[in-house]
């Protein structure tokens, strides 16, 4: 069994209703329902972003939005960074990061960039080379950082 994702990367005029659709439902899933948090996930940013649908028999298994400096912060961001539940402990997280990456730095070069991202998963970002630059803060009553991966030669 492949375990590679089939992926799509579309700026927001780009996706179709049905990509549209499984995108909200992902987020809402992981976002709203697993971490009971009630929250306006529909910011503003989407119409901005580029975004990176990793679909494994149809179904979308992994997604992350990337934000363009200047919007969510100074620098280029990965954002809005879901893996269904029934994609997890198969690598599909690691195979997101590694992509959204690519991505990055085939949109704007070798650059840095920033994340916002839940306490929990520092070590798991720390392997894509992310360090802590921020104290902690809660969004949405769930712990926070910021972490920030310079630029790699």
């Amino acid at each position: 069994m492949d375990l590679k994702l089939d992926w799509h990367f579309k700026t927001f005029d780009e996706l179709n209703t049905r990509e549209l659709y499984d995108i909200l439902q992902l987020r809402n899933e992981v976002f709203v329902v697993e971490q009971k948090c009630c929250f306006l996930d529909l910011d503003g940013k989407d119409q901005k972003s580029h975004h990176l649908s990793g679909y494994q028999n149809g179904k979308l298994m992994a997604f992350s939005r990337i934000v363009p400096p200047g919007v969510s912060y100074e620098y280029v961001s990965i954002g809005r960074i879901a893996v269904s539940g029934q994609g997890r402990g198969m690598g599909f997280g690691i195979e997101l990061l590694n992509e959204s990456i690519k991505k990055v730095e085939l949109m704007y070069g070798k650059s840095i960039i920033r994340i916002g991202a839940q306490l929990y998963l520092k070590t798991f970002y720390g392997s894509f080379g992310f360090i802590q630059s921020s104290d902690i803060y809660l969004e949405d009553d769930i712990e926070h950082i910021e972490m920030t991966r310079q630029i790699t030669r």
